[in-house]
């Protein structure tokens, strides 16, 4: 007759009632260091908040506001209001003991580890709900939401939905209070409308509960997106962008990566419109996204002695795609096997070992850190 005992290989995990439900103590231990309390926001913030939140139904359009109940503001608020700080905060807050966000990736399935990567809880140990409001780091996490909310949401488990459905409601909060990005915000919500017009049998898979949660969450960034209005600097700031002179303008233009900005550019007035125009602002894109062959290969093909560069830029376009550039990304240190932010760092093994750090010596320290972008990061989770 077989001994049934405690397994020595897995002691247990210690878990820790929040108010959004039961989480590892391991993984709040990460990514939790800029975030206040739900009580502690103070009156006139709640009520700005609860404002926004009206009953906006999914098909028909806005109702009647009403008051959220318990439930529905603990989604709003979620425990996770963010408090920004700067970099010299962040270091630091790090320098005083606190975790650095980072993930531990298994690669390798053995008795003592089972090869599973759990996107929810990496998710909550990069911090990507407080990286949203990172400048750096927020065109990174929204093409993981896009990537997500077109692809795969349907093989997305119910935690990790929930966490994406609240990183979402946090991009369109960011966006609301910073009054940028918000073609980007529109693109998401028309990509999850697209995902629920799709839906199988008319529903997306899931439980009903965690669907009903889910529209709540839409319905919240749907009022939010609604009450966004620019806002107009006003008269007796100078300079105005239309005060400037023309070679400031044109520089500018030329820092604009994306063609779509360029053309809404030239819409503002008849100044950027005639700058647009040049052909150097169009030969630069094109040389920031394209190689030297990809540019010979069009030039000596179908467009060969052609000399707008507008029309190239939208040929090589349409022919190999636009690079993707981001000013901060997601780590693999090679040492340990660990998912970091660059600019945050993480507690490699390699700091910790002496005689690991002898190994090392020989070795080029930058190619023992691989950026992942955001295609690759999804490929650890079998997306």
């Amino acid at each position: 007759m077989p001994f049934l005992s405690k397994d020595w290989r897995s002691p247990g995990e210690e878990w820790v009632k929040t108010e959004e439900g039961w989480e590892k103590k391991k993984i709040l231990e990460c990514g939790r260091h800029y975030n206040i309390e739900h009580d502690s926001l103070d009156d006139t913030r709640c009520q700005q908040l609860v404002s926004l939140s009206s009953d906006f139904d999914y098909n028909t359009g806005p109702r009647s506001t009403h008051w959220l109940d318990n439930e529905d503001k603990r989604d709003l608020y979620g425990g996770d209001n963010v408090t920004v700080h700067t970099d010299g905060e962040k270091k630091r807050k790090y320098s005083d003991g606190a975790v650095q966000p980072h993930c531990h990736i298994t690669i390798k399935s053995t008795r003592e580890i089972a090869g599973f990567n759990g996107l929810s809880d990496a998710f909550k140990r990069l911090d990507f709900r407080n990286a949203v409001h990172d400048i750096r780091r927020f065109n990174y996490i929204v093409k993981l939401l896009e990537m997500l909310m077109t692809q795969k949401l349907a093989m997305l488990s119910g935690c990790a939905q929930r966490v994406l459905f609240s990183m979402l409601e946090e991009v369109a909060h960011h966006v609301c209070a910073s009054q940028q990005n918000i073609h980007t915000l529109h693109r998401l919500l028309q990509q999850v409308r697209n995902t629920l017009d799709h839906a199988c049998w008319g529903w997306p898979l899931g439980s009903s509960l965690l669907w009903e949660r889910h529209l709540r969450h839409i319905n919240r960034i749907l009022a939010i997106a609604n009450h966004i209005h620019i806002r107009e600097p006003r008269d007796d700031m100078f300079p105005k962008l239309a005060d400037l002179p023309e070679e400031c303008i044109r520089e500018v233009l030329l820092r604009l990566s994306d063609h779509k900005d360029l053309e809404n550019s030239s819409k503002a007035y008849t100044v950027m419109q005639r700058l647009v125009d040049e052909q150097r602002i169009w030969r630069e894109l094109c040389q920031f996204h394209f190689t030297q062959q990809q540019m010979q290969f069009v030039m000596e093909g179908d467009l060969a002695g052609c000399k707008d560069w507008q029309r190239i830029y939208h040929k090589l376009r349409r022919s190999f795609g636009l690079k993707e550039e981001y000013a901060e990304i997601i780590q693999l240190c090679r040492n340990c096997r660990c998912l970091f932010w660059k600019s945050f760092g993480h507690p490699c093994i390699a700091d910790q070992d002496p005689e690991f750090q002898e190994k090392l010596e020989d070795v080029d320290k930058d190619s023992l850190h691989v950026p992942i972008p955001p295609q690759a990061f999804l490929k650890f989770f079998s997306l």
